[in-house]
């Protein structure tokens, strides 16, 4: 039977996936993967976990969709209330959505009608970072700062400024930290007074590089200063935490390694571990006080807004990771993960390996003394993801890191409940795919 599929690629051949179990998922031929990325940095509890099936199950025996044009249901309730009691403190209301591209877009128009409402009717642009990923839907695909992925829809994204990512291990600004004087936060204020700050309505980051930059972080001061910033300018400060969120860096979100609450925080994946697709957006009361005191409504909406379903899922996982502890196991998994990948990946073409949690990142390149990048003709990275995956092990893998087209990663973000063991097969085949490579190379 001819594949109807429209594929992510058209000439590429799939694996049949037959079940998942734990950190394992298996295909038609019997071969057995370790998940090495959670799927996508999404499946954080582990794949066949009955309370989160049973939930849905018992959900879906009440009902599984309300529209919330008129309606509410006892699950979206509860779980807005477990992530409000999980959130940094001031956070009010959660928006819930279908995805983090969902996520992000709503709140570049949240932001755009909290200023309407609140007098500063010309604010409306968004600053972002190069080297970021903040999702694919037009609005956030022109916040975003992937190059690859912007490059052939440049003519229908919005004309918003980036700054350059904080990023030490590459310092876009050829400084040293210690004595460079956080100059890559500077820069957001800068852009500001460039732009002009009647027009700038919010600035939004990943609290750590995910796809794009792949497990770097900025220094301890550098949200402090965009906090201030923001505050200074009346720019609301987005954090895109799809992928950090719920404890993937060994916190609730990845923010609070910082210690500074912003206004929004846009969150998806792992909210329901892949159990079903989910998104959502949480907001500050300072927001939310806004459009009450304004037209008490947002003037946004999808149809799966709020689905029982969805709400289900998402309270059964995150019920499980508080029960099982599983944030400050991922912290404590991730120190381990990080000493044995530092140990073990001492290889010539390894450049950088860095992260917080289960959230870790590697850096390949040519010459280690200077960070020379390997040829992008040679895509390391795809052959890299290739390699692995033959040896079973699935990984996500990327490219860019440097200057938007050089730079080869792969970040590392297993389940939370990855075992000693689990890691240990991981870092062989890791270090197995590295040695090979350097060989060829």
């Amino acid at each position: 039977m001819a594949n109807k599929v429209f594929y992510r690629n058209l000439r590429k051949t799939y694996k049949m996936v037959t079940h998942a179990k734990g950190v394992y998922l298996y295909d038609t031929e019997g071969k057995r993967y370790l998940d090495g990325c959670g799927g996508n940095t999404v499946v954080n509890v582990g794949y066949g976990v009955e309370e989160v099936i049973e939930a849905v199950y018992a959900q879906m025996k009440k009902t599984s969709f309300a529209h919330t044009s008129r309606f509410t249901s006892e699950v979206q309730e509860a779980l807005a209330d477990k992530i409000i009691h999980l959130a940094p403190k001031g956070m009010a209301r959660v928006y819930f959505l279908s995805g983090g591209s969902e996520a992000t877009e709503a709140a570049l128009k949240m932001a755009r009608q909290f200023h309407l409402e609140t007098g500063n009717i010309q604010k409306y642009k968004v600053v972002s970072r190069w080297q970021s990923y903040h999702g694919n839907t037009i609005g956030a695909l022109s916040m975003g700062g992937r190059s690859f992925r912007r490059r052939n829809y440049v003519p229908l994204l919005l004309d918003f400024p980036h700054i350059v990512p904080s990023y030490c291990y590459r310092c876009p600004l050829h400084k040293e930290y210690g004595a460079c004087g956080i100059e890559c936060a500077y820069e957001l204020e800068r852009v500001i007074k460039q732009e002009g700050p009647e027009n700038i309505s919010a600035f939004i980051s990943e609290p750590m590089g995910g796809s794009s930059l792949a497990g770097a972080y900025p220094p301890i001061e550098y949200y402090k200063i965009v906090r201030e910033i923001c505050d200074r300018y009346q720019v609301l400060m987005i954090m895109d935490e799809v992928m950090t969120g719920f404890g993937r860096t060994g916190r609730n979100f990845g923010i609070e390694h910082w210690s500074v609450v912003p206004d929004m925080i846009a969150v998806g994946k792992g909210m329901t571990s892949g159990y079903a697709p989910a998104g959502g957006l949480i907001v500050h009361e300072k927001v939310v006080n806004g459009l009450l005191k304004g037209s008490g409504m947002f003037v946004h909406g999808h149809t799966f807004v709020g689905n029982p379903l969805t709400c289900a899922a998402a309270l059964a996982v995150l019920t499980y990771i508080e029960k099982h502890d599983l944030v400050r196991q991922s912290e404590r998994r991730g120190e381990l993960l990080l000493k044995k990948l530092k140990e073990t990946l001492d290889n010539e073409i390894v450049g950088d390996i860095r992260g917080k949690g289960l959230f870790i990142g590697v850096e390949f390149v040519k010459d280690r003394i200077t960070k020379q990048p390997l040829d992008r003709e040679k895509k390391f990275a795809d052959t890299f993801g290739d390699l692995a995956f033959e040896k079973g092990l699935h990984i996500l893998t990327g490219f860019g890191n440097v200057d938007g087209v050089s730079g080869d990663h792969i970040l590392i973000a297993p389940p939370f409940i990855i075992s000693e063991k689990e890691m240990d097969e991981l870092v062989t085949i890791l270090k197995e795919t590295v040695s090979e490579l350097e060989r060829k190379l």
